[in-house]
């Protein structure tokens, strides 16, 4: 199963380096947050990567330094694993739902495939996502999570606090985590590149009563802005890669 990853994104609020490379290609560590990313997939046995790029596309193209020219796939070891990638540049204007579009001949007729944004990480369980997917038989699945809210929660009962957390994982609401798996029958709801995947693919998707959500409750984080870079960098070396608990081989 081919897995796409959105990586041609502007970054414009990470600045302090999306001025220099592309968001994808900030480190966490030693390696850029998109090769933890694909190490994930690799960790349940999807190989076969798609890079929709656009934005600094060329750093992409020497960091995989097996990559020859555009949209010609290759071989490269990741951390000891061997996959596919195939590097394609969908335009630096182009939004998420038109990058996604500008790979969809890379995709076999009937083939369900896998993607997500190139600056998410999480210990989702990726067999148990193609298995509710599967077992649900709608066009695309997304991976609903509740992050950590940003501040401090209390809880009051009159002027007495009866509960105090520290930035606690949010109760009530899910959020879109990306991590989704989805049939080829998808691209139809994508009109062109200035097609927001969050808009109109998705909601035709849920109108459609063709979306469904499966629920992770464990680790997620996304890295929007430098306090988040900051955040995953001590996550990392605290606990190395704390996002990889819970991997089933």
């Amino acid at each position: 199963m081919k897995v796409i990853i959105l990586a041609g994104g502007l970054g414009t609020r990470l600045s302090e380096y999306t001025h220099a490379i592309p968001k994808p290609m900030v480190r966490i560590g030693k390696f850029p947050i998109i090769v933890h990313i694909m190490n994930h997939y690799l960790s349940y046995g999807f190989n076969e990567f798609i890079l929709a790029t656009g934005y600094k596309n060329d750093i992409f193209k020497r960091y995989f330094k097996n990559f020859k020219r555009n949209r010609q796939s290759f071989s490269h070891n990741i951390l000891r694993r061997n996959c596919s990638i195939t590097i394609v540049d969908t335009g630096k204007k182009t939004m998420t739902g038109g990058r996604l579009k500008r790979v969809k001949d890379l995709i076999p007729k009937n083939e369900t495939f896998m993607f997500t944004y190139g600056d998410g990480i999480s210990n989702v369980n990726l067999k148990s996502l193609e298995h509710f997917h599967k077992k649900n038989n709608k066009i695309i699945t997304v991976t609903a999570v509740r992050p950590p809210a940003r501040f401090g929660e209390i809880v009051l009962k009159k002027n007495t606090v009866t509960s105090f957390k520290e930035k606690p994982q949010v109760t009530d609401g899910w959020i879109n985590g990306g991590f989704f798996i989805a049939k080829k029958k998808f691209f139809e709801f994508i009109k062109g590149d200035l097609d927001i995947l969050e808009k109109n693919p998705l909601e035709t998707a849920c109108r459609k009563r063709q979306l469904v959500a499966f629920k992770h409750s464990g680790f997620w984080k996304c890295m929007d802005v430098k306090r988040d870079r900051d955040e995953l960098q001590k996550i990392y070396k605290k606990n190395s890669f704390i996002w990889k608990k819970n991997i089933k081989k």
